[in-house]
């Protein structure tokens, strides 16, 4: 009979477990140094290697030629625990034995000395399916065993189990495996199946298998069903990642408010018998990824997608609002809440993107939140506002400038050809800086999203997120005035600080604008008295002048 891959290539030895160093040294060390526990327990999620390390173990402490920690594999002990012919190690699944009768025969059979081996070891997996009054029964017995004894328990959900029971155990806590360790093992699984796997393949595997090993192999398992040769499209169709288009499509009609087109597409969908709420979860876990690539410096080691699949996310992440992602998780996860509690699916499932398409029906705080922004960046229809708004006039350097009116004067890279450079202007006068309001009287909104944006611009540059500390900025048409200090502009004046200024403001408000200092005329010189005026004159000529 065939023998599936994760049970054929379970690691026999400690050196062969992947990604559990905080385990596996310490077990080696204990067994070389005769320090061994009568209760053991075995924390973490599915697929990590906790079933695998218990038989190790069970193996171990009963070794005849232990080596380094290691049991050899080939005495009669390790043999037989092998093939089953030595009954003293033995496994017990609590969830389907988790009464109070199942743990007093336990504690009975303990009682008796070990057939053929040192120690008689129990192996309890999902201990924590245990009942209360079974748990209250193995009490005693998991405190002072037998000498010959040894309890090892597993389980995934570490939080049910009673404070008592773990008290009582030496606890190892086992952690998702690393997905570079991951495709590692896979590559190595599949040379010696006599099968080739992509780099890239095996990346997405390991990927998609969250940090279980197990489930990995059981995925590669599956592409060796289709084929030897184990490439990127061969994942990508196996598990199911092709024709994921929908998901931009129904997220691309939400930004563009087309409640229309993404109507359209679930009819579309619900005809090829889509399941309704798979779909929800589906979209929702789309927006997941579109949050992380807006947050994330780089999230691509988290999300388990193709390459092809990750550049078109993020392009779609830096051109939507991280509002407007929230907004759709907080909408998708109640209506997925609303599914399973019995609501027609189609229906949820419906209403929810009509509200994202129209924030303006929806009075969650999460819809509040995302048409307080829209205005703030002057978007009317996210505003509710059916009256048509007029884009501010942006001057351009060589244009007349009207009284208080502020003028743009662009970066370098942005100055019309066969023009001379303009020059930076000088910082603000303290009477002008001294009155927030009075750019908003004069067509141009201040930026609220200006310290998000300096805290994403230190992740590139330090130095240029501490020159422009301190600073303003305001939005005016298709420009972004900053208001800071002369210095800071210097910087900007390479053509890569630019370029990284721009891809935070994008990264953070979705749209790309100019940029250019925030400037305001200057007010009119104070009238001089003409005799004053005179008297300065001559004294420049050296010409005595006697004052009264």
């Amino acid at each position: 009979m065939y023998k599936v891959l994760y049970r054929k290539w379970r690691p026999q030895v400690f050196a062969d477990v992947v990604g559990q160093p905080q385990v596996t040294v310490t077990l080696k060390n204990e067994l070389m140094a005769g320090r061994i526990a009568h209760a053991y327990l075995f924390t973490g999620s599915r697929g990590t290697g906790k079933t695998t390390c218990a038989k190790i173990l069970a193996k171990a402490v009963n070794c005849l030629e232990l080596h380094g920690g290691d049991p050899c594999g080939s005495c009669e002990i390790c043999r037989g625990i092998e093939n089953g012919s030595v009954m003293d190690i033995v496994e017990i699944d609590a969830a389907s034995n988790n009464g109070v009768d199942n743990i007093r025969m336990l504690r009975e059979e303990a009682n008796f000395t070990p057939a053929a081996a040192k120690y008689r070891v129990y192996i309890i997996d999902e201990v924590h399916m245990l009942s209360t009054g079974a748990f209250n029964a193995l009490l005693k017995t998991l405190e002072e065993p037998p000498e010959h004894v040894i309890f090892i328990l597993a389980t995934t959900e570490v939080h049910k189990l009673p404070a008592t029971i773990l008290s009582r155990c030496q606890r190892f806590d086992f952690r998702r495996i690393p997905p570079q360790e991951i495709a590692g093992r896979l590559a190595y699984v599949a040379e010696q199946e006599g099968a080739v796997l992509e780099e890239q393949a095996g990346l997405l595997l390991a990927r998609l298998a969250d940090g279980a090993l197990r489930d990995a192999l059981s995925l590669l398992d599956q592409c060796l069903g289709r084929s030897k040769q184990v490439t990127l499209d061969v994942v990508q169709e196996t598990v199911g990642l092709v024709g994921r288009d929908h998901l931009f499509a129904l997220s691309e009609a939400v930004r563009k408010q087309d409640s229309s087109s993404a109507l359209e597409t679930i009819d579309r969908l619900h005809n090829a018998s889509k399941d309704m709420a798979r779909l929800c979860e589906e979209l929702s876990s789309h927006y997941r990824g579109l949050m992380l690539i807006k947050t994330m410096k780089d999230a691509r080691g988290i999300l388990a997608v193709s390459d092809d699949e990750f550049e078109q996310m993020t392009k779609q992440a830096l051109s939507t609002p991280l509002s407007e992602i929230l907004h759709g998780l907080d909408t998708l996860q109640g209506a997925l809440d609303k599914m399973y509690r019995g609501g027609d699916r189609r229906v949820e499932l419906e209403m929810a993107l009509i509200k994202l398409c129209s924030p303006e029906l929806d009075d969650s705080n999460a819809a509040l939140i995302r048409r307080i922004e829209a205005l703030e960046r002057g978007n009317p229809r996210l505003a509710a506002s059916k009256a048509k708004q007029t884009e501010p006039i942006v001057q351009s350097p060589e244009e007349p400038k009207q009284e208080g009116q502020p003028s743009v004067v662009p970066l370098p890279d942005e100055l019309p050809p066969k023009k001379e450079e303009a020059v930076l202007p000088p910082p603000i006068r303290p009477s002008v800086a001294a009155n927030p309001q009075k750019p908003l009287e004069e067509g141009a909104t201040r930026l609220a999203e200006w310290p998000e944006i300096l805290r994403i611009l230190k992740e590139y540059s330090v130095a240029i997120s501490a020159a422009f500390t301190g600073s303003s900025a305001y939005v005016n048409g298709d420009y972004v005035l900053i208001d800071a200090k002369e210095m800071a502009f210097e910087l900007l004046r390479k053509s890569s600080q630019r370029d990284k200024m721009r891809e935070a403001i994008q990264q953070v408000t979705g749209r790309v604008y100019k940029l250019g200092p925030y400037r305001a005329k200057k007010q009119e010189e104070a009238e001089v008295d003409p005799l004053l005026k005179l008297a300065g004159e001559a004294e420049e000529a050296g010409i005595p002048v006697t004052r009264t």
